[in-house]
């Protein structure tokens, strides 16, 4: 890695959270491209994908404020082992319900919620603890690399596994090589230096700080907006290519597709973005995934679905590299950030999953009260606006060199 990134000084427990990291990436570009579709197959019914996606995010939400709690209390090695033991609870859950999926979205999507929820709190804070300002760019470049490795492989062979299989064959053989994987993230976070923590649980103090702090104001409203675009979008165009196609195959090529072009998007960005241009990037990055919802919004077919799984793969990185970097050095520079950078993390997410939360219950509504196919593209544009926000927030934030 150092031949390819620079000298960068790679510690042991760096290498492990990049190798879970690329564990769980590997995992879900596997199964969770495919849930949605499973569950669409059994329902054909929008308002109850929005139904199981709510419950993921809800239920995320809460965890992420208890996980903090633990991690402060216990260990955020175990919060991360508890992540993955219930990402691995949800895929053996899915294989034992198997066609009745359906029945059971709320108690799937609250599973798999928990295990977010434990799991990224864990992943991030860890990620602050083992990460410096000058090598974040390269950890979340190489993170991004990781996943869209993932991305490339993954659904490909899931989609040729179902599509050669009887169909629900073929989802359980795929969600079983899932849950093999987060067993697998198990055994190595035995590996990673155990980090106690001491002192209180501050998140109501750390919430407050925003109105001290104008960076941290700034950067958790971005993340509100971050939010407001991936709540729906997480789901809604893995579903619209396999409306397009019929086809689970189809819907694999459109993943390796997507994850090709940002595989290269990331190991560039990495490469160039630097602190003094990472606003530049943002914006760029921004506008150009708001202006690519038109490619598919009024007319939709697999053609333009591919064209817009390129343009993303490349605006991704450019958002996300510079400013998950910038994320961390306001928290760096937080008060008192060295003893509640779990509070920090914790705040985060809560802006983070208060928009997705936001963008679901709306897509809800929405698909209830009107007919689907005129009020899906409206919510589209409007939801689809929220990285191309992010930049009028990070524009503002104020930092020393670092």
């Amino acid at each position: 890695m150092k031949k390819i990134f620079g000298n960068i000084e790679l510690t042991k427990d760096l290498k492990i959270l990049l190798l879970m990291g690329g564990l769980y990436a590997l995992s879900i570009a596997l199964s969770n491209t495919f849930v949605n579709v499973f569950l669409w197959k059994q329902s054909g019914n929008f308002r109850d994908l929005g139904l199981y996606n709510l419950a993921i995010i809800l239920l995320q939400l809460i965890t992420f404020t208890l996980a903090g709690r633990w991690a402060k209390k216990i260990d955020r090695v175990i919060v991360l082992r508890i992540g993955v033991a219930f990402l691995t609870l949800f895929y053996l859950s899915v294989l034992l319900i198997g066609n009745n999926a359906s029945t059971f979205l709320l108690l799937l999507g609250s599973i798999l919620g928990i295990g977010n929820g434990f799991y990224w709190l864990g992943y991030n804070v860890l990620t602050f603890e083992v990460t410096e300002p000058e090598t974040r760019d390269f950890f979340n470049g190489f993170q991004g690399l990781l996943g869209s490795v993932g991305g490339m492989i993954g659904p490909m062979i899931a989609g040729y596994i179902i599509s050669s299989l009887t169909k629900s064959t073929g989802y359980m053989i795929v969600f079983g090589i899932s849950l093999g994987m987060f067993l697998l993230a198990v055994v190595l976070s035995f590996f990673l230096k155990r980090r106690g923590a001491e002192g209180k649980y501050y998140f109501k103090r750390i919430l407050q700080e925003r109105k001290n702090d104008s960076n941290w104001r700034m950067i958790t409203n971005a993340h509100f907006f971050q939010g407001l675009r991936e709540g729906v979008f997480a789901f809604i165009i893995t579903v619209f290519v396999y409306i397009a196609t019929d086809s689970e195959l189809a819907l694999g090529k459109f993943g390796l597709i997507n994850s090709g072009f940002s595989l290269l998007a990331y190991y560039v960005v990495s490469r160039m973005i630097k602190a003094h241009n990472r606003n530049k990037s943002i914006l760029f990055g921004g506008v150009l995934l708001f202006l690519s919802i038109f490619i598919i919004v009024f007319d939709l077919s697999y053609i333009k679905l591919l064209i817009y799984a390129g343009i993303i793969a490349v605006a991704y990185p450019l958002i996300l590299v510079p400013y998950t970097s910038i994320t961390f050095d306001v928290i760096g520079k937080g008060w008192n950030a060295r003893e509640m950078r779990i509070e920090y993390i914790a705040v985060r997410e809560l802006f983070l999953n208060i928009g997705r939360l936001f963008s679901v219950v709306m897509f809800i509504i929405g698909v209830s009260l009107f007919n689907p196919k005129t009020i899906i593209p409206i919510l589209l544009i409007i939801l689809g606006c929220g990285h191309s926000i992010i930049y009028f927030f990070t524009r503002k934030i104020k930092l020393e060199s670092i």
